[in-house]
């Protein structure tokens, strides 16, 4: 009798881990996307999915909610995508009261301890700009900004394992989601740079766009601001990349080719078209496993009901070995199409 129970509660457990694994990989965290579709927020257990062309996975309340979405998933797929982007906002904001800046400090401070434990006494972060990776010694943080809406963005304090002179000052997007705290992403705003013989901390270039804004409040001006854009770009970055286990994988209309990529930063200006009012922004991006093979890429991004997300994304120039070195080739250019920048 004690083995059956075993059984049947192992049984249990692996159909419990199944369903979690199917909402892991499904789009929309497991929501019903006809649901989002109509502008509703509904949690499903995945039993009810079904595969795209392009091998996402969609969850579903119901069959007839499922039987709805095939009529036009197309059409269904974006406005569940446009509903989504809103609501995600939505909750940041709402759930940035739950957190003080205090509960910020002390989620990053154990944060950083505990990956520093677990790597044998060092912080380990990857330097996007130089490809290479850090053994880094955690000092401080220094102070917390707070975006209303986006999150909260502590500046840590930092030194290079066993050489205290240089100094790196490391920027973490902490965002709140269903009532607890998720590092976005870690970045590098100050390094440390020789200059009249002493290491000192130089800004880095492109810098963090939450450094962009000043004081405003996302909403309080008709007009997007260029920050706005660039937060779109690098949330749709960071999605990808937690979908695709840690790698940004881009697709080679051209050539076939599934380039994994490194986000490197967002070129200033974002710009705008005059034409039909998209907003787009270049991109760099290195080759993974590589130090000097770089694509531009493109983002085109569209405004719906006061939010921005990303609509295309394209190659604008990939790396071609010439004379014994890496150079960028352009794919297509748009010189003749009429633009505002966008500050």
């Amino acid at each position: 009798m004690r083995n059956m129970l075993m059984k049947i509660l192992l049984l249990l457990s692996m159909t419990v881990s199944a369903y979690a694994d199917i909402i892991d990989d499904s789009e929309f965290g497991g929501l019903c996307v006809m649901g989002l579709a109509e502008g509703k927020v509904i949690k499903t257990d995945c039993d009810v999915t079904w595969l795209s062309d392009d091998n996402k996975t969609y969850c579903f309340q119901s069959e007839d909610a499922k039987s709805v979405f095939v009529q036009d998933s197309a059409r269904n797929v974006e406005r569940a995508k446009e509903f989504y982007a809103v609501n995600s906002l939505s909750k940041t904001k709402d759930q940035m009261g739950l957190f003080s800046t205090k509960e910020v400090n002390k989620f990053i401070d154990k944060y950083i301890t505990d990956k520093t434990a677990a790597h044998g006494g060092v912080f380990p972060l990857r330097d996007a700009i130089l490809g290479r990776d850090l053994q880094l010694t955690y000092n401080e943080i220094d102070f917390t900004r707070k975006l209303h809406g986006y999150g909260y963005f502590p500046s840590v304090k930092f030194h290079l394992k066993n050489q205290e002179d240089k100094k790196y000052l490391i920027d973490f997007w902490v965002k709140p989601e269903n009532g607890k705290l998720l590092v976005m992403e870690e970045r590098i705003y100050k390094a440390p740079r020789r200059y009249d013989g002493k290491w000192t901390l130089w800004m880095r270039d492109p810098r963090p766009w939450w450094w962009i804004p000043a004081s405003e409040h996302p909403g309080e001006t008709e007009e997007k601001k260029a920050w706005e854009v660039i937060s779109a770009i690098e949330s749709n970055i960071l999605e990808q990349k937690f979908r695709d286990k840690g790698e940004y994988i881009l697709i080679d209309e051209e050539t076939g080719e599934k380039v994994s990529l490194e986000f490197v930063g967002v070129h200033q200006p974002v710009r705008r078209l005059k034409e039909d009012g998209r907003y787009f922004a270049c991109t760099d991006f290195r080759k993974h496993g590589s130090t000097n093979e770089y694509y531009d890429i493109d983002f085109w991004l569209n405004e719906d009901d006061g939010s921005i997300r990303v609509g295309d994304v394209r190659i604008h120039k990939v790396p071609e070995m010439k004379d014994g070195g890496f150079v960028q080739i352009d794919r297509y250019n748009f010189d003749d199409l009429e633009v505002d920048i966008i500050p």
